[in-house]
């Protein structure tokens, strides 16, 4: 790694590699013999584990020096974002985790067990299978003869490329050509981005306009979940939910929104919507004492603009005590049997070749 800048912080790595579909491994032979497979593996304690035939062709790895490697892509950026005319291959924005060693192979038969359990749980998280135990008659022969392979991930690193390198006003610029561009993973990368590079970004683009004291993200994780589940929770419609299930919910969202003070939450929102037709904005919520200040209608306004939900032609939502505030953004009340004890639906038609908000 050539630029400390972009070093992950520690136990990035080891998380990757826990959360990463596949991961790479290169090795070569002693007789110098180039193998590289792409396998399924679990983190069991602190080893990388995967599995193969007990005559398959990864038989003959332990002992052999492997590269491991997992990475994750969040945005293309092409040349065009920093520079009008130079041609340049496109940067990529990505976190990646690399670990050196020895392959070993897994003898004890409650140690193979436990990571095949891993395996399945990893994987197939639903369940529908027995148990797997070193010592149940329906897996003891398979246990003993699965071949099992582990790598300490001792030594093991991580990278983040996410800007780093840039000058605070590139960032600026390819924080809103991304925002314009909208595909489906940029609301993230936005997000990575103003997250990698929060102490060094000078100012914000205007989508991401804030009251004072207040940040705006245009992407949530599921780390952000049981927050705004809190919040929302004791709302006029949302009674009746658990904290689970109103989880659940903003997890689900076509787009989910939040507004943060320092690292705390304190206002979300979210919409479902087709991308062409219509969207339906849900769960506007900000904490009690950040509300008259302008957070809600911050989230609104960047909600709206989202790539996920500017395409949409009609808006709804409903809302009981939130007129005004849905009616400066061009929203008026609608006769409908739709409006129920939750309040009365709102709806705005997006002018023809318009994007966001009035």
């Amino acid at each position: 790694m050539r630029h400390p800048h972009y070093a992950a912080p520690a136990g990035l790595a080891r998380d990757l590699f826990a959360r990463a579909e596949v991961v790479h491994v290169a090795a070569a032979s002693p007789e110098g013999r180039p193998l590289l497979r792409t396998v399924h593996g679990v983190v069991v304690g602190e080893h990388l584990c995967f599995h193969g035939a007990d005559l398959g062709e990864k038989s003959a790895l332990p002992g052999w020096p492997v590269v491991i490697s997992a990475e994750r892509i969040f945005a293309e950026i092409p040349s065009y974002f920093v520079d009008p005319e130079r041609a340049c291959p496109a940067t990529t924005y990505y976190e990646s985790a690399m670990v050196e060693g020895t392959l070993e192979a897994v003898h004890d038969p409650e140690l193979k067990a436990q990571v095949l359990s891993a395996l399945m749980a990893r994987f197939q998280p639903e369940g529908g299978h027995r148990p797997i135990t070193a010592t149940d008659p329906l897996y003891e022969n398979v246990v003993r003869a699965l071949l099992i392979l582990r790598i300490p991930l001792e030594g093991a690193v991580g990278k983040i490329k996410l800007g780093q390198n840039r000058r605070p006003a590139e960032l600026h610029q390819i924080l809103g050509l991304l925002w314009d561009r909208g595909r489906p993973g940029d609301p993230e990368a936005i997000t990575r981005v103003l997250l990698a590079n929060q102490e060094r970004l000078e100012s914000l683009p205007d989508f991401l306009a804030a009251p004072p004291g207040v940040r705006l993200l245009p992407f949530l994780t599921s780390e952000h979940a049981a927050a705004s589940a809190q919040l929302l929770s004791g709302q006029y419609w949302t009674q009746g939910l658990g904290l689970e299930a109103l989880a659940q919910a903003q997890l689900g969202s076509t787009a989910w929104v939040g507004a943060f003070e320092g690292d705390r939450l304190i206002g979300s929102a979210r919409a479902m919507s087709d991308g062409a037709r219509l969207a339906w904005l849900y769960d506007v919520v900000v904490e009690s004492s950040f509300r008259g200040r302008g957070v809600g209608q911050a989230l609104v306004r960047l909600l709206l603009d989202h790539p996920a939900v500017r395409g949409a032609r009609k808006v709804l939502l409903g809302t009981k005590d939130a007129m005004p505030l849905y009616q400066r953004f061009g929203f008026a009340e609608v006769d409908s049997p739709l409006s129920t004890r939750n309040g009365r639906l709102m709806a705005w038609t997006r002018p023809l070749g318009s994007r966001g908000s009035a």
